[in-house]
């Protein structure tokens, strides 16, 4: 018999799902103002275009660091470092009025990426079974939540205020989770305790920040120059040594046995995938939207109105997060990604026919979205299911940081169709009505191959035969087995 659900345990939920949302508002948080950046901080293009690139880079890094943090010392704990790094990074960019400043505040802001998976992993602790599945679907969606409805609100920002606001906006949102969390959110007795892996730590960032940086710039400076070519060769020596040495340390940064579990790593090659495709879409549909009705196919609207018609996605994965919790629930979380990914490649699909007016993105916009929401909110509770209670912070930051190798692959690709495929307009090059529509059907193609690796994933029940059962000293059945 399920017991209605406390003020606390709906405070825990609300509180988590809110930092969740301020810090994925980071990653679209300067998208208004990207074309500014050279006029306001007196530095030329390729150089202020780092202010996007530094975030996505500290996050890579912080991500699976901050995870394996918050099992030894606490994940309120972490989460709190995480939000604090968060505020003074958006202090620094507000204060900024150059380029140096901007990219460390910038920096700051990327390394508080890890709240997400602390979020999902505080929740497993202190949640009872029935809630865990709906809270953990809203966490983990807030990822998409917070980028859909950040772009029109720093949009309508940029328009009528001076740029420094959406900083300070930013750091006053984080300062109000900071306070919520310390008011709110309960310390984990779930620890793993013992020694940080620095050699390991370090090994990852270097050869995330190798492959991440050739992927995001390899456009800019040339697939074929040295420096990609160079980054990419680091890449592929740095991580097999680092595996390496992952698999022979006492006490190691993230446990590749655990991630080796068929059901762990099936869903972490299904995430990459689903992050390619739900960033395709926010690729695709603002550029349209802004585009010059000239173009024939462009409707000529502004960054706000283009990030309105984003919104609704939003709303619409968090409308479906207990939905998702549902279907996992009854027919187990596995079934939950697959439809997920198979409403996506519809969205996509419906995309490349529908795109002459607003209501078809909007539409679009929501399909996608619905999809992204059952996507994200089956993920973990697959993951958890299959790792022990001590390591669930660390392994959520594993999927998490997958999902953003996703939505890099998915910024390089697009950036390369759109890059080649071109038609001109008064002089200037701008990218073709048929290359948006490869760029859709590529995203399309990514969800039917998160379909395809996800139908490889252990029915419910089975996962265990990869691996020990999953218990931890000190913890109950892990609560994504509540839910078989």
């Amino acid at each position: 018999m399920s017991h209605p659900p406390s003020p606390r345990t709906n405070a825990v939920v609300a509180v988590l799902a809110f930092a969740g949302i301020v810090v994925s508002l980071m990653q679209t948080l300067v998208i208004p103002i990207v074309p500014e950046l050279p006029r306001l901080l007196d530095a030329p293009a390729s150089d202020t275009a780092w202010a996007v690139t530094a975030t996505l880079l500290a996050a890579a890094v912080a991500t699976p660091v901050m995870g394996r943090l918050g099992d030894m010392y606490g994940k309120r704990r972490m989460l709190l470092v995480s939000i604090v790094l968060l505020v003074a990074g958006s202090v620094v960019c507000a204060l900024s009025d150059s380029l140096v400043p901007m990219i460390v505040g910038r920096v700051l802001q990327g390394l508080a990426s890890g709240v997400i998976p602390l979020g999902i992993s505080i929740m497993r602790d202190e949640l009872p079974a029935e809630r865990l599945g709906s809270a953990t679907a809203l966490m983990s969606a807030s990822l998409g939540i917070g980028g859909a409805l950040g772009l029109p609100a720093a949009a309508l920002i940029a328009d009528y205020f001076n740029w420094h606001v959406l900083f300070w906006t930013s750091a006053g949102m984080g300062v109000a989770a900071l306070v919520c969390v310390l008011l709110f959110v309960p310390e984990s007795k779930v620890r793993t305790g013992g020694r940080f892996d620095l050699v390991g730590g370090v090994g990852l960032a270097v050869g995330l920040v190798c492959l991440l940086l050739a992927i995001s710039k390899g456009a800019d400076w040339g697939w074929g120059s040295g420096t990609t070519l160079g980054l990419f060769t680091a890449a592929a020596l740095v991580l097999p040594t680092w595996g390496w040495w992952e698999l022979r340390t006492g006490q190691p940064l993230v446990d590749l046995r655990t991630t080796a579990r068929r059901q762990v790593l099936v869903t972490n090659l299904a995430s990459i995938a689903v992050g390619f495709a739900m960033f395709a879409m926010s690729l695709v549909i603002p550029q349209l939207l802004q585009l010059p009705a000239q173009t024939g196919y462009g409707l000529g609207k502004s960054m706000l109105v283009a990030g309105l018609c984003m919104a609704p996605s939003g709303l619409v994965m968090m409308a479906t997060a207990p939905v998702s919790a549902a279907i996992s629930r009854t027919k187990g979380p596995k079934v939950t990604l697959m439809v997920g990914v198979l409403i996506i490649a519809l969205g996509y699909s419906l995309n490349i026919v529908l795109m002459s007016e607003v209501w078809h993105f909007i539409l679009v916009a929501c399909v996608i979205g619905t999809g992204v929401g059952f996507g994200y909110g089956s993920m973990p509770a697959l993951i958890m299911s299959a790792v022990p209670a001590s390591e669930t912070a660390a392994a959520n930051s594993l999927n998490t940081l997958m999902r953003s190798l996703g939505t890099s692959s998915a910024s390089a690709v697009a950036g390369v169709i759109l890059a080649q495929m071109t038609t001109n307009l008064g002089g200037y090059a701008l990218p073709s009505e048929n290359a948006f529509k490869v760029v859709l059907a590529v995203g399309a193609g990514a969800a039917l191959l998160a379909f395809v690796v996800a139908s490889f994933i252990p029915r419910q029940g089975a996962a265990a035969a990869d691996g020990e059962p999953v218990r931890s000293e000190g913890s109950a059945e892990p609560a994504g087995a509540a839910k078989r």
